[in-house]
């Protein structure tokens, strides 16, 4: 393919090299310029982790074409503290502590940046506006805002220079003291370096080939076109496997690429080094696999019934783990009732959605030891599983944590480090791979799907007397973490309730779906939502403020949990007292709700203002919206 010479000002600096036509400014600024302050989220222009100025206007760099520079002066958010000294901007990110993961951090500066261009005297609901096209999936938008208020300030005169400074702290007393992040001034400079941003002198690019078929055997792979390529430096399937094929956080039952058999759309079957990303993925096109589709299940419940589709041979009932709580009498508890109300409530699949893709850089080091870099949440577990993959002792298997740009339990699994791991040893080089958001979406963990059954028993004035918990998780095609979240589930899914007679039961099962993993709540969240849900279903039935039914059955001092641990102190009621005060909440059962409530959507002191998202800002008396 024919290159382009690109003749552009890139942070106050000429800048001519060639380029390749497909390429996007965000690879030439990154792979060919090394700039690695823009990020790459979602490659799609939606996140603005990638976010660059082009002739001072605003843009994101991935969707924009590289030719599109040409005679073009580019700033980067390294051109924000090119000397080193941070700009006011970025010392008020400091000071105010958006920072978070970093992932989002260098485009909201960058997005941050233009709005104080654009009106340096912007209020909160503009400069909200005017980040509107920024991401930070860290939900830390509030202390983003502030730096963006204090800077303003600052700038402005309005606050002086040392508004910026460090908050003094007596010595050793931090706890309740504004203390700054250490790692901070790297974020909002964009200098922290994530794995998709390492790079090593002789690296190789490693791409996947990922099954289209839910549930096939694989009868055979012909690899031979594809290492004959040029530019092709090794291809590996599961015969590159020296040592235990299986990883996972409780059962290791997940081969590194597809042994025999895939079991979901987007499973890895076998992978390619080359000396490029693109002629890596052109040989992925040249390895021919012959499958045989077998029959599939997609529905845990499905997955239960006898005659479905078995997943693994070891689990014939599709069973990845049941766990079992039991409490008193259950039919003595619903007997005792004056009333039971039975519910069903159903939660999906959600996808983690973390800013940094999964990337990782793998090498061997002179001493022989594999050392793999990726920003994992599990790290001593992964070194362990993968010291048995690759037949190694312990010793000669080196973990490198790097920044984790967002994880929220989804980078716990070990999922590409044994690809990496297995194409050094091949190859002899390092090798990164980096995932597109698109192979993050279609082949990693997510939330698992629940259906959760709760039969509850009570008193008429409101004190339960028995509860029936089953829930249905769709584990997915491997076993992940979903043994830790079923046992979570069972465990906390009853809420901090006094039950007298208890009946838990949660299962995981495979199917042929995408698997599912660890996820922040990590299991309670399914469970205790079909829990808070069915209580005000109650309240309404007897008549009673959902306040009031929890108070009535919180645990208090000394209680036992449903698994008969002994609780000193607990502070549930204090919990409730502030959530009905926060929320402005007006006492009464739902039924007698409605239309005179004032506490909810009504402007007034003391009450939250509707939402305002999608709203346009008034600048120079012209109606202008948000970029």
């Amino acid at each position: 393919m024919p290159e382009i010479r690109i003749d552009a000002t890139v942070n106050g600096r000429k800048v001519s090299k060639p380029a390749k036509p497909h390429q996007r400014l965000l690879d030439f600024l990154r792979d060919d310029l090394n700039l690695t302050g823009a990020k790459e989220g979602c490659g799609a222009g939606e996140c603005g982790t990638c976010s660059v100025f082009i002739d001072g206007v605003l843009y994101k760099s991935c969707i924009v074409p590289v030719a599109k520079a040409q005679g073009r002066t580019v700033e980067t958010v390294e051109a924000l503290a090119k000397t080193g000294e941070l700009s006011i901007l970025q010392k008020a990110f400091h000071k105010s502590g958006a920072s978070q993961c970093g992932y989002c951090i260098p485009g909201m500066v960058m997005a941050a940046t233009a709005a104080m261009r654009a009106n340096p005297f912007a209020d909160r609901e503009e400069i909200k506006e005017r980040l509107g096209g920024n991401i930070c999936r860290c939900t830390g938008y509030q202390k983003i805002f502030d730096a963006v208020e204090l800077a303003r300030d600052v700038q402005n005169g309005t606050l002086p220079m040392s508004a910026l400074a460090e908050d003094q702290v007596d010595e050793g007393k931090y706890i309740g003291a504004n203390v700054r992040r250490l790692d901070a001034p790297s974020k909002v400079s964009g200098a922290l370096k994530y794995a998709g941003d390492m790079v090593m002198p002789g690296m190789l690019h490693l791409q996947v080939l990922r099954s289209p078929h839910p549930h096939a055997l694989i009868e055979s792979i012909d690899t031979s076109e594809a290492e004959a390529m040029e530019g092709v430096e090794g291809v590996i399937t599961c015969a590159d496997v020296p040592g235990e094929d299986g990883f996972g956080v409780f059962v290791h039952d997940q081969p590194v690429m597809a042994r025999g058999k895939v079991r979901y759309v987007g499973e890895a079957v076998a992978a390619v080094a080359a000396e490029d990303v693109v002629t890596a993925k052109r040989a992925l096109s040249k390895i021919k696999v012959v499958y045989k589709p077998l029959p599939a299940v997609f529905d845990a419940e499905s997955a239960m019934q006898p005659g479905a589709p078995v997943i693994h041979d070891y689990a014939s009932d599709n069973v990845t783990k049941h766990i079992p709580i039991r409490k008193g009498d259950i039919e003595q508890g619903f007997a005792e009732s004056d009333l039971v109300v039975e519910q069903t409530y159903a939660t999906q699949a959600i996808e983690h959605a973390y800013l940094e893709p999964e990337a990782g850089l793998a090498y061997v080091d002179p001493d022989g030891v594999m050392t793999v870099i990726s920003p994992s949440q599990n790290i001593t577990h992964h070194r362990h599983m993968l010291a048995k993959i690759i037949a190694r002792p312990i010793n000669k298997v080196r973990f490198i944590m790097s920044p984790v740009g967002g994880g929220f339990g989804g980078k716990e699994d070990m999922i590409y480090q044994g690809m990496l791991a297995l194409m050094a040893v091949k190859t002899r080089r390092p090798v990164r791979l980096v995932f597109t958001r698109e192979e993050s979406m279609i082949s990693t963990a997510k939330r698992h799907p629940s259906r959760t059954t709760l039969r509850m028993g009570l008193t008429r004035d409101g004190r339960i007397k028995a509860v029936s918990l089953k829930m249905i998780c769709d584990g997915g095609a491997y076993g992940l973490s979903t043994e830790g979240v079923m046992r979570k589930a069972a465990i906390l899914g009853a809420g901090p309730y006094n039950i007298p007679n208890l009946q838990v039961d949660t299962w995981g099962i495979y199917t042929n779906n995408t698997p599912s993993g660890a996820f922040r709540s990590f299991g309670a969240l399914q469970t205790q939502f079909a829990t808070e849900s069915h209580l005000d279903i109650c309240a309404e039935r007897l008549g009673l403020d959902p306040f009031e039914i929890r108070r009535i059955n919180a645990m208090r001092d000394g209680a036992q949990t449903h698994t008969r641990q002994q609780l000193k102190s607990v502070s549930y009621l204090r919990v409730l007292d502030a959530a009905e005060k926060a929320s402005n909440w007006e006492k009464g059962a739902p039924v007698s709700r409605g239309d005179s409530r004032t506490d909810f959507a009504r402007v007034g002191e003391g009450v939250r203002s509707p939402c305002s998202l999608g709203a346009r800002f008034e600048t120079n008396d012209k109606l202008e919206a948000a970029e």
